[in-house]
């Protein structure tokens, strides 16, 4: 009767790539159960997915740190096509993508080893499907890890996706932190301002004064040469002439008053101009700083306090994602795989001549401990040792024979030897 074997599915590359992704061993896993071979292939899948996640993460938020600001290149927009800003959309910077491209592919590299490290290390636990205390004490660690890479993958790609809605926010508290900052600065500059204006009046208020004077004393003399026929000179007499020489002296203090008075208008005037550019450059560097309020942990912040569901959503979903491995691997119940590679690493020590004990001693904590032994050590320790006493013992035996020999030429001759 023929004996009917079991054959596995003969494994893709694909698959190959994905059992190293989980630190399977795929010369075992080739010879292992398909159930076996479709473990891993899943781990090693969620590895890998969440290497490619973190790098889309990771290079997004490196394009967000190093992109120029909005301002920057709207302005270079306007400067450069004339169009109005309603037609303006923010182009991808080439160079900023490059980069961010780059670092992600390198961040990606490091969350698939510090990913396959967490997984590799997990173990079996006890091979069974429950969870024991004691192996999610022993897995604490590498779950502390895990949910730091998950929310260091969530946050980034959750502000991609709120892109629309956080810029929206960003831009109301861009323009009321702009609008805060600027009235500041209109208070801060108010009084000098003031000042100015009101030294300014007085000075115009010197030369108002002297024009109504002398309108007045123009206007009296005016009216005194109408009070009589028209045509006649009979009105033009001694109150006339009074008025009209008031009238001249009235014109001549204005004229005076004019050239005092309007250069110090004139300085007051460029002193408000400069207060006026100050005004004008600190309200410009408020733009620049407020625009300059575009950063990753900015929208971050935003995302959180705005639309805190779906930035739960999203932490959970890359928790669920970067944990379920560990979990996974804690209720693995043991397969023939790892049946198979228990007898195979066995057999790499008793080749390699190690020898194990389980449960040896007892530590004074209660702890069962194994005994070691590395049987070929051991082996040319113990040859050395008496090769090393042979040595000895010849050493000591040649010691010997040379004092009897000494001692019976002294006996022979002790004069010769004395002298």
């Amino acid at each position: 009767m023929e004996k009917l074997t079991y054959q596995p599915p003969k494994p893709s590359r694909i698959m190959k790539l994905f059992w190293k992704a989980a630190g399977g061993d795929s010369y075992i896993l080739s010879q292992a159960t398909y159930s076996d071979q479709i473990k891993y292939f899943c781990l090693g899948g969620i590895v890998v997915a969440t290497a490619i996640m973190a790098g889309l993460s990771g290079g997004y938020a490196f394009y967000t740190i190093f992109k120029p600001s909005h301002d920057e290149v709207m302005n270079a927009y306007i400067q450069t096509t004339g169009n109005n800003i309603s037609s303006f959309i923010e182009p991808t910077d080439i160079q900023t993508a490059i980069i961010a491209i780059f670092f992600g592919v390198i961040w990606g590299l490091i969350i698939y080893n510090i990913d396959r490290f967490i997984v590799t290390s997990t173990g079996k636990g006890d091979g069974t499907e429950a969870i024991t205390w004691g192996e999610l004490k022993s897995a604490l660690p590498r779950i502390i890890m895990g949910c730091i890479i998950a929310i260091s993958i969530s946050k980034p790609l959750e502000i991609r996706i709120l892109k629309g809605e956080i810029d929206t926010q960003l831009q109301i508290k861009q323009e009321t932190l702009k609008a805060e900052q600027e009235k500041q600065i209109e208070l801060k500059y108010a009084t000098r301002l003031q000042q100015l204006n009101d030294k300014k009046n007085n000075y115009q208020d010197e030369i108002t004064k002297s024009e109504e004077k002398y309108s007045l004393a123009e206007s009296e003399f005016q009216a005194e040469l109408k009070e009589g026929p028209e045509n006649s000179s009979s009105n033009y007499g001694p109150d006339a002439k009074k008025k009209e020489a008031l009238m001249l002296d009235r014109k001549r203090d204005r004229d005076r008053t004019r050239e005092l008075m309007e250069p110090k208008i004139a300085s007051v005037e460029i002193e408000i101009g400069n207060l006026d550019s100050e005004i004008i450059d600190a309200k410009e560097n408020i733009k620049k700083s407020v625009s300059g309020l575009d950063g990753l942990a900015e929208r971050i912040t935003i995302a959180e306090h705005h639309y805190p569901a779906v930035s739960w959503f999203l932490t959970f979903l890359f928790l669920a994602i970067e944990l379920t491995p560990i979990f996974f691997k804690l209720m693995l119940i043991k397969s023939p795989y790892d049946y198979m590679s228990d007898n195979y690493k066995q057999l790499e020590l008793a080749e390699n001549g190690i020898y194990i004990e389980e449960d040896y001693y007892e530590e004074k904590e209660g702890i069962q401990r194994e005994l070691v032994r590395y049987l070929a050590a051991e082996k040319h320790i113990e040859e050395e040792r008496e090769f090393h006493d042979a040595q000895l013992r010849v050493t000591k035996y040649a010691i010997a024979k040379f004092e009897e020999r000494e001692k019976k030429k002294i006996d022979d001759n002790l004069e010769d030897y004395i002298s």
